[in-house]
């Protein structure tokens, strides 16, 4: 069987910038294990497979290297800049509307033409917020400490759960290092396995660019690769929290994150809705074709 494919390299205006996605069209036949296999063979954080849909426009499933993941922010822009640059989204006037259903559910999508390519909006889920974390264990995961860490990390989650962890300086956010001992300890002892285990997502209030507002990372256990150039669905997910807390003045602002890998990436967030009841969060990007070509499997 062949199916085509594009490499897009998503949160970013160029190549190499941003984070990689494979993205393979016409894949409901593709087997789960050739989808994990895939993910495995490029050493990406995640392809996506575009598949039928009966609840939206398009459908698409996202998978890491060993399990499918419900909700993804970089695989969608690049779900999205795929179906754009092989005229499966009409253009033509500047601007389309579609939905996409991933497996968390139906992201509505906005894609506007700009001079240096389409601008990809998601509109992220309403966020859940869950288990409140100890400052200090976090902390410690990454060799760092409670001093380091601004209020309380919590889970939030948008489609996909993430720890987010307000650090106080660039400096520390330098210096962390994931512990996957201490990693494994802390989600053994909340019962997590590899199926539902979440990373926190480390975050400063201030840009690596005069461009950004925030800057993170998101440092990763095997088999996954060790840091995540650019997280579209943290990004959500941070974005609620910073704004229900009051760590942000204002709901609109620009993120960053992959600068210290030499994969620079930007996203437009926007938090929709007061402090207290968040509607969704938008996120937007732009992704670049890097590849194209036939899978033979």
């Amino acid at each position: 069987m062949t199916y085509a494919f594009d490499w897009v390299d998503a949160f970013t205006t160029r190549p190499y910038g941003g984070n990689g996605c494979v993205v393979v069209h016409g894949a409901e036949s593709l087997s789960v294990e050739n989808r994990l296999a895939l993910v495995r063979e490029t050493r990406l954080s995640e392809c996506a497979y575009v598949v039928p849909s009966d609840k939206a426009d398009f459908g698409v499933r996202y998978y890491v290297a060993h399990q499918e993941i419900l909700m993804a922010g970089h695989p969608t822009i690049a779900t999205v800049t795929s179906l754009v640059d092989r005229g499966l989204v009409d253009l033509s006037q500047g601007r389309a509307c579609f939905t996409l259903e991933v497996g968390s559910g139906v992201l509505p999508i906005e894609v506007q033409a700009s001079a240096d390519g389409p601008v990809i909006t998601m509109t992220q889920a309403a966020p859940e917020f869950g288990e409140i974390h100890d400052p200090a264990e976090i902390a410690a995961l990454y060799g760092l400490s409670a001093s380091d860490v601004v209020g309380v990390p919590q889970t939030v989650s948008t489609g996909t759960p993430f720890c987010i962890t307000v650090l106080r300086s660039k400096a520390a956010l330098r210096r962390a290092v994931l512990d996957l001992d201490r990693l494994a300890e802390y989600h053994k002892a909340r019962g997590l396995d590899a199926a539902n285990a979440m990373e926190p997502f480390l975050v400063v209030r201030e840009g690596e660019t005069e461009a950004g507002q925030t800057f993170s990372r998101l440092l990763l256990p095997p088999p996954l690769p060790a840091e995540d150039p650019f997280t579209g669905s943290a990004t959500g997910c941070m974005a609620a929290y910073l704004w229900h807390y009051g760590l942000i003045d204002a709901p609109v602002f620009t993120a960053e994150q992959g600068h210290w890998m030499g994969r620079p990436g930007q996203a437009q967030v926007e938090v929709l809705g007061p402090r207290q009841k968040i509607d969704g969060i938008k996120v937007a990007g732009q992704g670049v074709i890097l590849m194209r070509g036939e899978l033979r499997i």
